[in-house]
């Protein structure tokens, strides 16, 4: 009799294993949107800008093919030094948004736009402020299934 409890407590345990190990298999589109739409608004709450202002709202699919699409989300800000240039400002975010959601440095050629990736949440944030004083930030989400 034990010999059979034992074959069906490991029977059990198998097939939960293989039932938790099935269902986990990343965020949907709709779901990394949220998460990058929060990382942007909260970069944006924690450096303590001025003026900020939503430039794409997302909150819609963008196909990408294979019932996969994409989500995306911008800001822009002013900085209360309008003198400071635009590679600093760059600088300053990076250093801000580690604070905010761990990213890696996927892209950064200088005084160009800083590009940013996390794995876990599937999703990427540029650092790119056009000019002087002026922040800028935007982002997209790997291309995921809908549902």
């Amino acid at each position: 009799m034990g010999r059979f409890v034992r074959r069906g407590v490991l029977v059990c345990t198998v097939v939960l294993l293989g039932v938790a190990g099935c269902g986990d298999s990343g965020p949907t589109a709709a779901e990394a949107g949220e998460t990058l739409k929060t990382h942007i608004t909260e970069l944006m709450k924690e450096s303590h800008v001025l003026d900020v202002r939503i430039t794409d709202s997302g909150g819609r699919d963008i196909p990408c093919g294979k019932g996969k699409a994409k989500r995306t989300f911008a800001a822009t800000a002013r900085d209360a030094a309008p003198q400071r240039d635009p590679g600093g400002l760059n600088t300053y975010m990076l250093g801000v948004l580690s604070s905010v959601a761990p990213y890696r440095i996927a892209g950064d050629q200088g005084n160009a736009p800083i590009r940013l990736a996390n794995d876990t949440y599937k999703t990427v944030i540029i650092l790119e402020s056009p000019g002087n004083g002026q922040y800028g930030v935007w982002g997209e989400t790997e291309c995921l299934p809908t549902s």
